[in-house]
């Protein structure tokens, strides 16, 4: 039905439920929740990475979200869910191409993906938040 690891089960398709390409359909753990804010590609100084380069912006985002991770004491195989924002749903091939970098595809978070009309700055293409439970 479902992979278990330590402390999260994924569940890919639940009976009755289409199964969907690149994410886990339900995934939940016992321990301690971390919520990590929505990342965009700022370097560490605030500058942004990739203007105008979503495959840039994304792998910035994605090294953002692993930094904040691990001052949680958490890494990607942590991760329950992801959240996309993105400003045109055609960066998402890129924003897939930089998740499967740093999640192998047998560890799949849910997630949802949302087109918004801008974010916080307007060379921002991509924001990503997660969630992760770590072992208690």
């Amino acid at each position: 039905m479902g992979e278990h690891d330590s402390h999260l089960t994924r569940i890919s398709a639940p009976e009755g439920v289409s199964p969907a390409a690149g994410l886990s359909h339900v995934v939940w753990g016992t321990g301690r929740f971390v919520a990590v804010s929505g990342q965009v590609a700022l370097d560490e100084k605030g500058e942004i990475v990739g203007e105008g380069d979503p495959s840039a912006q994304a792998h910035q985002v994605f090294e953002n979200l692993r930094r904040c991770l691990a001052a949680a004491g958490a890494t990607f195989d942590d991760v329950v869910k992801l959240t996309y924002f993105v400003t045109d749903v055609a960066h998402m091939p890129a924003v897939r191409e930089a998740r499967d970098a740093f999640i192998p595809a047998d560890r799949l978070p849910a997630s949802s993906a949302v087109q918004v009309t801008a974010l916080v700055r307007p060379e921002l293409l991509v924001e990503v938040e997660a969630f992760a439970v770590l072992p208690v």
